[in-house]
């Protein structure tokens, strides 16, 4: 049994994405990992751990953003879904107020 996480995986997999980003953007490369560790409470050699392992792993800005638009994509299609979904049951449900109002023929 290992030792226990001191970073839960959301906050890691955030500054990873974050930290790619900016070194892959050269007006924003220098200092940036010591600039986000320090935005997130992360402490910058944990950070720079995390990077040099996405490095490794042939993560990328680009497929990081890319993975990001798809999932974007996704759940703006599941909004619109949702959406409609929702107009047609209050529709139903202003149809079948107005029947109860007619009361019985």
């Amino acid at each position: 049994m290992g030792a226990p996480r001191k970073y839960p995986e959301e906050l890691r997999e955030r500054a990873t994405r974050m930290a790619l980003e900016a070194l892959a953007d050269p007006d924003r490369a220098h200092g940036a990992i010591v600039r986000i560790a320090e935005q997130l409470g992360v402490h910058r050699e944990a950070l720079r751990t995390w990077v040099r392992k996405a490095q490794a792993d042939g993560v990328t800005a680009s497929r990081v953003s890319s993975d990001r638009d798809a999932r974007l994509a996704e759940l703006e299609k599941e909004n619109r879904e949702l959406r409609r979904a929702n107009t047609i049951l209050k529709q139903a449900s202003a149809f079948f107020a107005a029947e109860l109002d007619r009361g019985p023929r």
